[in-house]
């Protein structure tokens, strides 16, 4: 007795402390669940699986990512068009956490079944991928919706950060794990394996949340829901937008803000490998985020806690990464060894009788007495297109440079390519002699081998088949690699968070008088502030250390700005109604997402590079911040108190706890 007296909701009723606390572990516990679906499945394994095994007989590469991609953004149309319907459904039916049981159930067993997919079968496996697809999303809406019903008001930004940063931990450990496999058994066998993997994980530490976390009370008391009650009640919550202001303001600011957010998680890898970057550099980068996000994203969750004197030093901890790691990234970028901070060397130039860096208008098919050759200028521009020896079944070709990267077909009748530099067989990056068999059951397009060279300088280059005919599609000089010291790039990054840590002993004291005045909103608007300084930064960054430094800077605010802006949103809705509400969300923030990536294929297809798309999303989060600055939290709070008190139903109220355990 004395127990649940000690600790009580807003409205008075006694709650077992035990089970509350509980409830919230149960609650973050899923966010460790299904983050392995979202990093392993979704971003890390199956589009390069898909690719490779699953859609080998498809025409090409680029075919197999179109087809991904379409089904992908299928999966999101069709959660943003039923997420709405399910989330009033379940509110009505008080049916959340059973409808999740059965999302997650679907959810796992399709990503378990993806260990059928082998090579080829690239239909079962975009139909496995669409159904689990649509089932995580979906099963968040209800997640992110027993948000108020397992955290109190004043809990919720700590718990909201919670669930993110234990998301991202769980991801990055399985991710690491399913990487360790990957490489150990092969990548055909491990990537399979880590299908399963994520779908015991995902089942598994869903049961917490089942368990323990309560289920809000229904809206609606006596009968069933139909599906005329169902879409009645989701047009009334669409209606009811029109009188909550502060709730329509912040929708508007999220859909803008998030949405360039979104792209800088999709889009971080692919402008990394544009600008020249190692595939160890970002694999790394990944990494760093997924395991610094976390920390962070609970210390943007404290920015609002009772005690003014810790926010304070929250605050200058975070204030402190946002100012010193751009800063520090900036400055040695500039001005540091350019061996140690991964500056690029100088571009490949043509000499009068050779190509030099960037891609070749190259087309041959070797090997047979039809052998039809174009070549052209590279992209360096020599001052007159280079001409090429071809012979039957061999092309010759003069270069400056280092490695090459060489496209070509695979189909029946297919001969071998080989990859000669200077007259000795040319190796890959694991040393072996780039020989390749293109014969296949199917034709396929725009394969590539690449070719490792030692020095640079000027190379003869011969490409070679036998066995049959060969078709050489394209060719690449690639530009210079990068050498940069990571470890020290990371003692660079580790050491800010040293004078960090100092500066909040120092002067948090005395910034806690201020900290009264920070809240949900005011740190989104602290994290977006950071995200202007990182598309600014990205559109100039040229270096390994700035690379590096920019990451750690997305790190330091991305976990933080979801957090809060999911915790912000749920104190905006009315309780009871949570869960119509967070579908409503789901389908506006899909809808709305096509803005930014528009932003990059224009981009593209006018210059040529991502690098004004990535400026241009300053503006957007200069727009959010602007949008959300008009939002008043403590108003639209109220407003919602309201409304749940509105909701006439039997039972216990919209805030009532859980029963003890």
């Amino acid at each position: 007795m004395a127990q649940a007296a000690a600790s009580t909701h807003d409205d008075g009723r006694g709650v077992d402390e035990a089970a509350y606390r509980r409830g919230i572990r149960a609650w973050v516990t899923y966010d460790w669940a299904n983050s392995a679906f979202t990093v392993t499945v979704v971003t890390a394994v199956l589009p390069v699986y898909f690719s490779s095994v699953a859609g080998a007989t498809l025409p090409s590469p680029a075919r197999a990512t179109q087809l991904f991609s379409l089904v992908t953004s299928i999966a999101l149309a069709l959660t943003a068009v039923l997420s709405p319907l399910l989330g009033a459904y379940s509110d009505l039916m008080a049916a959340k956490k059973r409808i999740l049981a059965v999302l997650v159930g679907v959810g796992a067993i399709t990503t378990g079944a993806m260990w059928l997919v082998t090579e080829g079968d690239w239909v079962l496996a975009l139909v496995l991928f669409a159904i689990g697809r649509i089932a995580f999303s979906m099963g968040n809406v209800l997640y992110d919706a027993l948000l108020p019903s397992v955290a109190r008001p004043p809990d919720q930004d700590t718990v909201s950060a919670r669930g993110f940063a234990f998301g991202y931990l769980g991801g990055g450990l399985l991710l690491a794990v399913n990487v360790g496999m990957i490489f150990g058994l092969g990548a055909e066998r491990g990537s399979r394996l880590s299908f399963v993997t994520v779908a015991i994980w995902w089942a598994v530490f869903t049961i917490p949340l089942l368990r323990h976390v309560p289920e809000p009370p229904p809206t609606l008391v006596g009968r069933r829901a139909g599906v005329g009650e169902t879409v009645r009640q989701t047009v009334d919550m669409v209606r009811s937008l029109a009188h909550m202001p502060d709730l329509r303001r912040f929708l508007v600011s999220y859909l803008v803000y998030n949405d360039a957010i979104n792209v800088v998680i999709a889009v971080a890898a692919l402008y990394g490998a544009e600008l020249g970057f190692g595939t160890e550099e970002l694999l790394l980068a990944v990494l760093l985020v997924q395991f610094t996000a976390g920390p962070y994203a609970i210390l943007f969750g404290r920015l609002a806690t009772r005690n003014r004197a810790n926010r304070g030093r929250i605050g200058v901890f975070l204030v402190a990464n946002i100012v010193l790691v751009p800063l520090v990234g900036i400055l040695l970028g500039l001005a540091g060894p350019g061996d140690i901070v991964g500056r690029a060397d100088d571009p490949f130039q043509a000499t009068g009788d050779a190509v030099g860096q960037g891609e070749v208008d190259l087309a041959a098919r070797l090997g047979d007495q039809a052998a039809v050759t174009t070549i052209a200028a590279d992209l360096v521009a020599a001052d007159e297109p280079v001409e090429a020896v071809v012979v039957d079944d061999e092309v010759t070709l003069a270069y400056v440079g280092r490695d090459v990267v060489v496209g070509h077909a695979s189909g029946p009748g297919g001969g071998t390519l080989a990859v000669s530099v200077d007259g000795r067989a040319g190796v890959d990056a694991d040393g072996e002699a780039v020989r390749v068999d293109t014969a296949s059951d199917r034709v396929r397009y725009g394969e590539e081998v690449t070719a490792v060279v030692a020095d640079a300088g000027p190379h003869t280059l011969t490409l070679s088949a036998s066995g049959g005919p060969v078709t050489v599609q394209s060719l690449e000089v690639a530009p210079p690699p990068r050498d940069a010291n990571l470890p020290l790039i990371l003692g660079v990054l580790l050491g800010i968070q040293v004078v960090a840590g100092v500066a909040m002993l120092s002067f948090g004291r005395a910034a806690a008088a201020r900290a009264r005045r920070i809240d949900a909103r005011r740190g989104i608007i602290l994290a977006l502030c950071a995200y202007v300084v990182v598309a600014v930064w990205g559109f100039t960054l040229d270096t390994v250390m700035e690379f590096w430094a920019l990451a750690w800077l997305v790190s330091v605010v991305q976990g933080g700005s979801q957090a809060l802006s999911r915790s912000l949103y749920t104190t905006l809705v009315p309780e009871r109604r949570a869960g119509e509400f967070f579908g409503m969300f789901s389908i506006l923030s899909k809808f709305a997402s096509f803005l930014s990536p528009l932003l990059f294929v224009v981009s593209v297809a006018i210059w040529d590079s991502s690098r004004p798309a990535v400026l241009a999303l300053a503006v957007m989060f200069l727009t959010g911040i602007g949008l959300l600055r008009r939002v008043d939290p403590t108003t639209g709070q109220a407003l919602a108190r309201r409304l749940d008190a509105d909701v006439t139903v039997g039972g216990p109220g919209p805030s009532a706890a859980p029963p003890p355990a």
